[in-house]
Order: structure tokens, then sequence, then C-alpha cells
């Protein structure tokens, strides 16, 4: 690859994070008067509509599902995005944009966590020290600096919330793992959302989706649209761009851009605050995923 092509890789990635930080942007503003299943409804019907579109031109169809592939794709759906979106968007009514990005990006750590447990992983030293201190950093933006409170019960249901979207998620990458080794990322990726999509159409309609939706404004319509094109399938198709070029593990590391784009842009836009804890937990988290992914633990060091 020559050098240009791969400054285009790098950028590609980097706006990416720039993207999945801004997904807590427009999540925190349409939460605030679109209810949970509705705008987690419109944000996967617009992606699997442009998921399906790219699928179709890049495997020059859409490929069949085996029977034995049925339950797996149902349970990503619902993993995924049926129950990580409902979340998402539930804490994000409650919790600042920048801290909830903090918390789910501790997604990696938890991953390699329980698939060290479930698929015996090797659980390196350096991995296990990534693992305690980007947890650690994440119960320092939980409990905003005083870890006690949690001890106490004296979290808020938002942060739960967010945390739910967490383990949703893990859930989600846990059985794509195990059981979607014969479909391809992409393809795994556009069905499932499809999927979610159809399971969250009846709870948006009981929510009151269709007596709301010529309601909403310019701006939740135009947080959804983000939520769901830029958020969703750009980042998707730029990501994995960039895993085919450099590698898992290169591109693996601008996720950790992810959080600190977030808290940034949500200073900025939504004039969040930015606290001590809020920085700590950030770096922290940031410095655990690092050392989670970096290639020296892919080598077992």
């Amino acid at each position: 690859m020559s050098e240009s092509n791969k400054a285009v890789i790098y950028i590609k990635l980097f706006v990416t994070a720039i993207l999945w930080g801004g997904t807590f942007i427009a999540g925190r503003v349409v939460a605030r008067d679109v209810g949970p299943f509705s705008a987690a409804f419109f944000r996967f019907a617009i992606a699997s509509i442009f998921l399906l579109i790219i699928t179709y031109k890049v495997e020059k169809k859409l490929p069949p599902v085996r029977k034995g592939q049925v339950i797996p794709l149902i349970l990503l759906g619902m993993t995924g995005v049926f129950s990580y979106n409902v979340f998402f968007f539930k804490g994000l009514k409650l919790v600042h944009a920048g801290r909830a990005s903090v918390i789910i990006a501790s997604n990696p750590v938890f991953i390699a966590l329980f698939a060290s447990y479930f698929f015996k992983e090797k659980l390196s030293l350096i991995k296990f020290a990534g693992i305690i201190i980007s947890v650690t950093g994440a119960i320092v933006v939980i409990s905003r600096g005083n870890p006690i409170e949690i001890l106490k019960g004296n979290v808020g249901l938002g942060e739960f919330f967010v945390f739910c979207c967490v383990m949703s998620w893990v859930a989600y990458s846990l059985i794509g793992k195990a059981v979607m080794k014969d479909l391809s990322a992409l393809v795994s990726v556009s069905y499932s959302s499809v999927v979610g999509a159809v399971g969250l159409f009846i709870p948006a309609y009981l929510e009151g989706m269709a007596q709301d939706f010529f309601h909403y404004s310019k701006i939740e319509w135009s947080g959804i649209f983000y939520l769901g094109f830029f958020g969703t399938v750009l980042g998707f198709v730029w990501y994995y761009e960039g895993i085919k070029a450099i590698g898992a593990t290169k591109a693996s590391q601008f996720i950790n851009f992810v959080p600190i784009s977030a808290v940034v842009l949500a200073f900025f836009l939504l004039a969040e605050p930015i606290t001590s804890s809020l920085v700590i937990g950030t770096l922290m988290v940031c410095a655990g995923v690092y050392l989670t992914n970096s290639t020296y633990v892919r080598k077992g060091i």
C-alpha cells in the first residue's frame, strides 16, 4: 500500500472515531423528546436500508441465510441492536453524553475479559493490567470520582442503563465470535440490523411512534439520520476498510479517540462540564483499552 493510500485510511479511521463520538451528542439530543424504542427503530430502519444496498453491491447479491444461522442472527439483532440501543437512548436521557461515552468505551475490555472465560483466550499480564486500569477508570466516571458511592448503591439509573449497553454489546460480540464464522462482518451487521429494526417496530409503535412521527423537530430528525447513516453505516464501512488495509490491531487503536471526541464535542455543542473525574476516567479507560489491544498483548507478552 502506498503512503498516500495509507494516509487516507488513517484519516478515515480518525474521522470514524469522531463520528462515533458524535453519536453520543446526537443520541443525547434525540433522547430528550423521542422515545427510546422509536429512536432506536428509526436509527436502524435508516441504517438497514443503506447496509443492505452496500451488501448487495459488495457481495453482488444478498447472501441467503442457512437454517443454522437464523437463531444466531436473531440473537445478534436483539442484543447489539435492540437492547443496546434501547438502553443507549434511555441512558442518554439521564446522563451527559461525555460521561456515557467513557462508560461505553470500556466495551473492548469487558469483551476481552469474557472471551478469556468463555473461549479460553490467553489473558496476559499486560492485558490483565489494561482491564484493571480501564474498569477502574469507568468506575471513576460512573461514581463521579467517589467509588464509595457505588458500594452505597448511589449510582444513578442513567449510569445503570449505559452500563447495560456495555453488557449488551459484550453479548453481541461474543455471540458473533462464536457462531457467525460463515458470514462476513458486513453481512452479519446488515442482517442483524434488519432483525433489530423489525424487533423494535412493535414496541416503537406502542410507544406512539406513528402519532409522534410528524411532530419531531428538524434537529431530532437530523440526529436520527446522523445516528443511522454517519454513526452506523459510514462508521462501520470505514472502520472495516481500515481493518482490511492495516489490520485489526492498528485500526482498533483509533477507538481510543471516541470518548475523547465525545467529551470535547459535548463540551462545545451541549455545554456539558468537563470535570476532573471525567478527565481522569477518560484517560484511564483509553490507557486500559490500549493495553488490552496493543501489539505486545497480541504477542502474549
